[in-house]
């Protein structure tokens, strides 16, 4: 089964219906099979005081986040309309509710499955309201010890939801190379029995595709049609062309993993020949001479008797003359 990409657009819109078409449209250019929205009212999301991080600080001023947010707000009606924009052109909506009126407003429009954010591993009523859709969920795990992640999965179990799949994350925007921990995938895999993906915001597109080399079978990525737009998640995501990019590299190595068994490959295989080498003469031989070191070797091609059978070849008399360079035969 191929990766699953989801081209996150998150709030890159810039709370403008049109240009969240123009990321619908960039997305399915790209060949994404999913671009990903956030749907929220403001002040269901967060409260008045509330402090923006400070990746955020730095890209939206000093202003609240709850203000912050608010600019970028679509409304629910952009969503349905969003929706069908999606289904013209061939490409998956889907968005993350961030607050329980926007999960039943979500419910509405059949996505095929929930995006859980980071932010909402530790959301009990939030899990529950998910779960008893009994919808598929893919989990971001950023922030999360374990247990947390242990904890949420039973609970999305225990109230409904049947399948469930991880991304590996890190919440810092952009995430240090260092911080990323891509091993981390195989160890929620092993311990959790379940499918593992890889959720990035590093900057540039090689650690993706280094996760799908090490397993995920989901990969998101955010992306923007400026980094130079205005708006808190821009300068740390891709631009059209990179998400095209990373797509086309996924793709690529996907087909490359293969399937693990150690044999020649169906282009290779004309190659043996020619790359390997057979037992020759070093120099004239005459018939009845006897094989030794100083009058055979090995060169190429491989179409005569494999050097692997040299000792066996040792100690032997022709059977009749060889010419220098001409391939052995007993």
């Amino acid at each position: 089964m191929s990766v699953y990409i989801i081209a996150e657009a998150g709030v890159n819109h810039n709370g403008s219906f049109e240009l969240a078409c123009r990321l619908a449209d960039a997305a399915k250019e790209a060949g994404a099979d999913c671009v990903k929205y956030q749907t929220f009212k403001s002040e269901n999301l967060v409260s008045k005081d509330a402090q923006k991080a400070e990746y955020q600080k730095k890209t939206t001023g000093d202003s609240s986040q709850q203000d912050m947010l608010k600019k970028l707000e679509l409304s629910y009606d952009s969503f349905v309309r969003l929706k069908e924009y999606c289904n013209k052109i061939g490409i998956c909506f889907l968005s993350t509710p961030f607050d329980f009126e926007s999960i039943d407003f979500l419910n509405s429009l059949d996505m095929p499955f929930w995006k859980i954010p980071s932010g909402e591993v530790t959301n009990y009523p939030y899990l529950v309201a998910l779960a008893k859709t009994g919808k598929p969920v893919v989990m971001s795990t950023g922030m999360c010890e374990m247990n947390e992640i242990s904890d949420a999965i039973k609970v999305l179990k225990d109230t409904g939801t049947k399948d469930i799949k991880l991304l590996h994350c890190n919440t810092e925007y952009p995430t240090p190379f260092e911080d990323v921990n891509l091993a981390a995938m195989k160890t929620m895999r092993e311990a959790f029995g379940v499918e593992v993906g890889y959720s990035d915001h590093t900057k540039g597109i090689e650690v993706p595709i280094a996760a799908v080399a090490l397993g995920a079978t989901i990969i998101e990525k955010h992306f923007t049609l400026d980094r130079n737009m205005e708006g808190p998640d821009h300068k740390a995501s891709l631009e059209p062309q990179e998400l095209k990019q990373m797509v086309c590299s996924i793709r690529n190595i996907e087909k490359a993993i293969g399937t693990g068994d150690k044999t020649p490959s169906a282009s290779e295989k004309k190659n043996i020949t020619i790359a390997r080498k057979s037992i020759v003469a070093k120099k004239e031989i005459k018939a009845g001479e006897v094989f030794t070191v100083e009058n055979i070797t090995v060169k190429r091609p491989g179409t005569g008797i494999s050097p692997m059978r040299w000792n066996e070849v040792l100690g032997t008399k022709a059977v009749r003359d060889f010419n220098e360079d001409e391939k052995i035969e007993l």
